[in-house]
């Protein structure tokens, strides 16, 4: 337990020094990458697990410092519909006795397209209906400053004609094939409603690099459709995370899941 004081204590104390450089203005970069670390060495219990697939995909950064079967019998203990093993047999081909501890097994993704293809097999393996239509997303537009919005997205239409989210004006047409179809859209260019929002979550790139946090990641996902989550809070979020707020929704989620989280 004192641990975990010091612990969330130090993530406090971050997430104020994160927030502004030496002279009171934006510290890029490194901030953003240490915005969690204070955290990022618990490892959690089996009923933080629990309340982990309850919080999501804003959950993932604190799965850093568990083993990985250690996360798996937690999700198991707390009856997840789709558990770590199941992912790793679904996307990699491999059972989770079977892997090292650090979760490796040389299959991490680097796109959004192939992050779908393994939640796409991860959906099919379970029994999801119209497996096909659900998508990994990304908002990149915070890269550089470390840290990535993640969006688990239904879209029916295998080709999508938008408008430009940041020129809000030009329409662009994207396949499956396109790295920018991988971006969430509210509604298409005749202004029709187009994409559904499961769940989402600011995420630091370190917290994804891993293919075991990847893992995680698709699992914490595969459950969130799965248990028929849907978020209405997306849209508003987005249009922060563009115009530069990123580190403010970081804050406002890493408080609200510690507290959920009980970290």
């Amino acid at each position: 337990m004192k641990k975990l004081i010091v612990a969330t204590g130090v993530s406090a104390c971050l997430l104020a020094a994160c927030a502004h450089g030496p002279n009171g203005g934006p510290n890029p970069g490194h901030g953003i990458e240490g915005l969690f670390r204070g955290v990022a060495h618990l490892v959690l219990s089996p009923i933080q697990i629990a309340a982990g697939l309850l919080e999501g995909v804003a959950s993932l950064p604190y799965y850093a410092s568990t083993g990985l079967h250690a996360i798996n019998e937690g999700m198991v203990e707390a009856q997840a519909s789709i558990t770590l093993d199941d992912t790793y047999e679904a996307a990699y081909g491999k059972r989770i006795k079977d892997v090292a501890e650090d979760g490796n097994t040389n299959e991490r993704f680097r796109r959004m397209k192939h992050a779908t293809e393994y939640l796409q097999k991860v959906l099919s393996q379970y029994g999801v209906e119209n497996s096909e239509h659900y998508i990994l997303t990304s908002i990149d537009t915070a890269n550089k400053q470390g840290a990535t919005l993640f969006a688990v997205v239904y879209r029916p239409a295998k080709t999508i004609t938008v408008i430009d989210k940041y020129d809000g004006k030009t329409v662009r047409q994207f396949n499956r094939s396109d790295r920018l179809y991988y971006e969430p859209f509210k509604t298409n260019a005749r202004g029709e409603t187009l994409d559904a929002i499961v769940d989402w979550a600011g995420v630091p790139k370190e917290a994804y690099q891993t293919q075991k946090l990847q893992a995680v990641l698709l699992t914490l996902a595969a459950n969130a459709i799965v248990d028929g989550k849907i978020r209405q809070d997306y849209w508003q979020t987005e249009s922060r995370w563009i115009e530069g707020d990123f580190r403010s929704i970081l804050e406002e989620q890493d408080a609200k899941t510690t507290r959920s989280m009980r970290i």
